[in-house]
């Protein structure tokens, strides 16, 4: 690799790190190419993706950016998991992990603040955007089908006991 192939990924690197809502980081030794092709995969479904990239080009990229604190765990066999959504990389690497001892998360980072392991399982515990999303629609729809149900209610009533007196005169 030349350098300005090196330069160019310190860029991409470098937008990666600004752009992303969660930056996982984490050990893949020992995963078979089909293993990381699926975890590709599952990102790529959620919405994210993963990098390996050499581990002192990442650290140049990270300086001065938010979440420059996983310059800490960019050392051996590192990948890189992103995603604009704040949860989505978080809940795919942490779902990953669990299922292939090979994949091991270091950390990572959601803006600034700085995740230990833990805190990516955390992290991976929260609701997704769409999730939210679909909590507040409900919430926003709910009083419309209260309404909606109240008003219908009285007639259901009163055709509840005419159907009941019909019962008792027949």
């Amino acid at each position: 690799m030349d350098r300005a192939q090196k330069e160019k990924l310190v860029d991409e690197l470098g937008q990666i790190f600004e752009s992303s809502g969660v930056v996982v980081v984490a050990h893949y030794e020992g995963m078979t190419v089909a293993e990381m092709q699926d975890l590709r995969a599952n990102m790529r479904e959620a919405g994210g993706s993963v990098r390996v990239a050499k581990n002192k080009l990442a650290k140049i990229a990270l300086a001065g950016k938010p979440c420059e604190s996983i310059a800490e765990y960019l050392g051996g066999m590192t990948v890189l998991a992103y995603s604009e959504d704040p949860v989505a990389a978080a809940k795919v690497v942490d779902a990953y992990a669990k299922d292939n001892d090979k994949l091991v998360v270091l950390g990572g980072a959601m803006g600034e603040t700085a995740l230990d392991p833990a805190g990516v399982q955390a992290v991976a515990k929260m609701p997704s955007r769409e999730e939210l999303i679909a909590s507040i629609v409900g919430c926003i729809g709910a009083p419309a089908s209260n309404i909606a149900g109240a008003i219908g209610a009285p007639a259901s009533n009163i055709a509840s006991i005419l159907s009941t007196i019909e019962e008792k005169a027949a």
